[in-house]
């Protein structure tokens, strides 16, 4: 049997000591989670999969990247904010290209421990927050953190992507 979104997220975090909590209900929504763990909707990062489109310069096929946009849980991705962030067209992305880019299936995608470096976006919002929460590989497992650590452990770039 493969392993399971939590299994996967530990290994891959093993090195960062986290303080994984599973809750007994489902935390897939950001409302869901901040009212399971007591926060504010705000505190709760979600992590959001779209697709960055470049034409490029040789005038082939375009060229599709997946993006990893961490917001707020009180607070949209704004498209318009994203292309303008990425330089490029963005659409939503479905939940194959979500498991595809981070490893994890929607409802349960960590900001970090993926299988591999995804470009990642961190809303400037958060600053509002000294503790954050994020999911653990699934939709019952999150884990506390701040800022800077989001920012440091996922490897991403502050920016204004959210209203």
């Amino acid at each position: 049997m493969a392993p399971s979104g939590l299994e996967r997220f530990r290994a891959a975090t093993a090195h960062l000591d986290l303080d994984i909590r599973r809750m007994p209900d489902s935390t897939h929504t950001a409302a869901e989670a901040a009212a399971a763990l007591g926060v504010d909707e705000g505190q709760i990062v979600k992590s959001l999969v779209f697709v960055a489109v470049r034409a490029p310069a040789d005038g082939g096929d375009e060229l599709r990247e997946a993006v990893l946009v961490l917001v707020p849980g009180d607070r949209r991705a704004d498209l318009a904010l994203l292309a303008q962030a990425t330089d490029a067209r963005i659409e939503k992305a479905d939940a194959r290209t979500v498991k595809q880019a981070t490893g994890f299936s929607i409802g349960g995608v960590p900001p970090i421990g993926h299988p591999s470096p995804v470009p990642t976006l961190i809303d400037a919002s958060f600053d509002r927050f000294d503790v954050l929460w994020a999911a653990a590989g699934s939709a019952y497992d999150n884990f506390p953190l701040t800022l800077p650590q989001l920012i440091e452990w996922s490897g991403g770039r502050v920016a204004a992507v959210a209203f």
